[in-house]
């Protein structure tokens, strides 16, 4: 049997301007990957929500470069076929050389692109980080890593000044080569305005259907997490109500054996 061949991360551009949308996941783990490497997506993001959804944090901003490292490699050992994305968590960026130095651990843990939060003020790490050689996609709007400091989660760009920014920001990310932008709880004209003017493609979450793809926390697609959900998410399976009837069914077969 030919074994497929791995994308690349120049594919991402090639298919925006194919007209096709793209397909995202996050994935945390070896089995999750290498159930999702034959469904077609175009990346899976290993995203700083595992601190959220995995290690019960109550925001990203706990993930350490020693986390994402560790389930960057179980995520590349499961997905053959599709590319890697693993995001840059808090604190990892300040400066541009600890920026590349970061995106080289990431990489050398299997990532095919590293994912970095914020604008104009991670331009110089952006572009350190395209100069080095590791593909690299943006993201705007909300900015998890962030929340502590804004203080909770807010659509982005309603205002004309910070529509502006966004705009300026998304074009400067987009010179510098990155592969893709993802524009998270963006005001839906805003992202379509955006995508439109851009020769990368806009992954968005929350940001309406306008985008050039779409990505979701997995836990969310399949009703994983069912403590929190997000409102722009809907579940098409019920995958934690099914572990426990599975587990409760278990429990009672022992009780009665």
């Amino acid at each position: 049997m030919i074994q497929p061949v791995k994308p690349t991360p120049t594919s991402l551009r090639e298919t925006k301007a194919s007209g096709r949308r793209l397909a995202s996941l996050t994935a945390y783990d070896y089995p999750t990957a290498r159930l999702l490497d034959d469904c077609g997506l175009d990346f899976l993001l290993v995203g700083d929500s595992l601190g959220m959804v995995v290690l019960g944090h109550p925001d990203t901003t706990q993930v350490t470069m020693a986390d994402m490292i560790h389930h960057t490699r179980a995520v590349a050992r499961g997905a053959s076929q599709t590319l890697v994305a693993a995001d840059l968590p808090a604190g990892s960026c300040t400066t541009p050389a600890l920026a590349v130095e970061n995106s080289r651990r990431l990489r050398d843990a299997g990532a095919d692109l590293v994912k970095i939060e914020g604008g104009s003020e991670c331009l110089p790490a952006i572009q350190a980080i395209l100069a080095d050689g590791i593909p690299l996609i943006g993201h705007l709007g909300m900015l998890p890593q962030r929340v502590l400091e804004e203080g909770g989660y807010r659509i982005k760009g309603k205002s004309t000044d910070d529509a502006e920014r966004l705009c300026a920001d998304a074009l400067a990310i987009d010179q510098a080569g990155a592969s893709a932008i993802v524009l998270e709880l963006v005001h839906p004209p805003l992202a379509a305005a955006i995508s439109k003017n851009l020769a990368c493609p806009t992954i968005g979450i929350g940001s309406g259907e306008d985008c050039d793809g779409g990505i979701l926390v997995l836990h969310d697609l399949i009703g994983l997490f069912p403590w929190f959900r997000p409102k722009f998410a809907t579940p098409l399976a019920d995958v934690a109500t099914a572990i426990q009837n599975a587990a409760r069914a278990y429990s009672r077969a022992q009780a009665s054996s």
